[in-house]
């Protein structure tokens, strides 16, 4: 077992999204120092949320802590919920001009009149931290997967910490979703796995789960994953994240797997909290980082 690995381990083959983080994060403040060192200094990280959305008030707490730890800025701004299409990009036009910028992070959900795709499209692909451009989403085909959807990416990243060869390794992705399924079906492709996409429509999800040697799942339906889906000895990976309520009204947050008896059979598997959301926060300071080379080799900085 490596030394990587070994930190890794949360408990009972249960995957530390935590460490993860932190071992990333580490080599980000690094690599930001060096060039800060250098005179070449990374800009600066700009969230923008739109309209009242306290759902993601803790995504944005976690970036903004991430960011300094890494000695990135952070700056929040939140547009008022009355803001037009035409003024949002207006704004993101500005972003993209700006060298100070290195990346910005278009919080999700916006109001009904705002079209997301249009302004996803709007952020420049050097500057498209989280991989949401279709542009970057199109790159993962060419195998360019340097700025590739976070959470996509900390999935493939917690593969990657069990050890598993990924060349011929046989994965099972439940869930088809533009930011999540397509692009990670894409991404292990481009590392040489065998990858079969599961939906709402596939006749029988546990005929293909059954016989794979990882199996990932965003559906966002708690629970969903029980042991007699998971092949004794495979590797699960939980990007499901759902609020359930208690018997005694409290609530708290479980994935698309069941987690405790799954445990039982998996070889490993990924806590939700503590998982993959963890490493989704660190993939996105590596993308910043990723952006400002680009941005360098193309002559904005």
């Amino acid at each position: 077992m490596s030394t990587s690995l070994k930190d890794t381990i949360l408990s009972h083959r249960m995957l530390d999204g935590r460490a993860v983080q932190q071992r990333i994060l580490k080599e980000v403040a690094s690599e930001v120092e060096k060039f800060g060192a250098e005179g070449r200094p990374v800009g600066k990280l700009v969230s923008i949320s739109i309209g009242a959305t306290p759902e993601v008030d803790i995504y944005i707490r976690n970036q903004a802590l991430a960011a300094a730890g890494c000695g990135i800025e952070f700056e929040k701004r939140a547009w008022p919920e009355s803001i037009t299409q035409a003024e949002c990009k207006a704004a993101l036009t500005e972003m993209n001009d700006d060298a100070g910028v290195v990346g910005v992070i278009l919080q999700r959900p916006v109001p009904a009149h705002i079209n997301l795709r249009s302004l996803q499209g709007a952020i420049h692909p050097l500057k498209d931290v989280e991989g949401m451009n279709p542009a970057s989403i199109g790159n993962i085909i060419y195998n360019d997967i340097a700025l590739a959807p976070c959470t996509a990416a900390a999935a493939i990243q917690l593969i990657r910490e069990t050890g598993l060869n990924m060349q011929g390794l046989e994965v099972v992705m439940i869930g088809h979703s533009e930011i999540v399924g397509k692009p990670v079906a894409m991404m292990l492709m481009a590392e040489g796995a065998t990858v079969t996409v599961c939906h709402h429509l596939t006749r029988s999800v546990a005929s293909h789960s059954r016989r794979a040697d990882v199996v990932i799942v965003a559906v966002g339906k708690p629970h969903l994953i029980g042991p007699d889906l998971v092949r004794p000895g495979a590797a699960v990976i939980d990007i499901g994240i759902n609020q359930v309520a208690d018997e005694d009204g409290k609530t708290r947050i479980v994935g698309d797997v069941d987690t405790a008896a799954v445990k039982e059979v998996a070889s490993w598997i990924t806590p939700v909290p503590g998982g993959v959301g963890p490493v989704t926060t660190a993939i996105l300071m590596r993308n910043a980082l990723t952006a400002h080379s680009r941005q360098m080799e193309a002559g904005w900085i």
